[in-house]
């Protein structure tokens, strides 16, 4: 019955995927496009263990969320951080595969054309 078990394996592992995947959309943005909801919500399915709310509250999900935009802003609008949480940011998204990523150019190297 080793076919079996590993079944039942497979069918409980799909099963949590599911969950947390339609627990995570509920915290989708309206204005998200498909592509960057897919990147954030990897980016919380991956830490989500580890920000769970405790029984008595404590913010930890509404945490996570925030730091999921913080990457996701920097990532897809450009948006600039302190360096301190942006290094975080980007420790926990180290894996995270983007393609056709947009490219910026900052305000330090527009004034730098400038000065030319």
């Amino acid at each position: 019955m080793v076919g079996g078990e590993a079944a039942a394996a497979v069918e409980e592992l799909v099963s949590g995927v599911r969950q947390a995947t339609d627990f995570a959309e509920q915290f989708r943005s309206y204005s998200e496009s498909e592509k960057q909801w897919k990147a954030r919500m990897e980016f919380i399915l991956r830490h989500l263990p580890d920000y769970r709310d405790p029984p008595d509250g404590g913010g930890r999900l509404d945490q996570l969320l925030s730091l999921s935009m913080v990457w996701a802003n920097h990532l897809f609008l450009g948006c600039s951080y302190n360096k301190h949480l942006l290094d975080k940011v980007m420790e926990m998204a180290d894996g995270i595969e983007v393609e056709d990523l947009p490219q910026f150019t900052t305000r330090s190297e527009l004034m730098k054309k400038v000065n030319r």
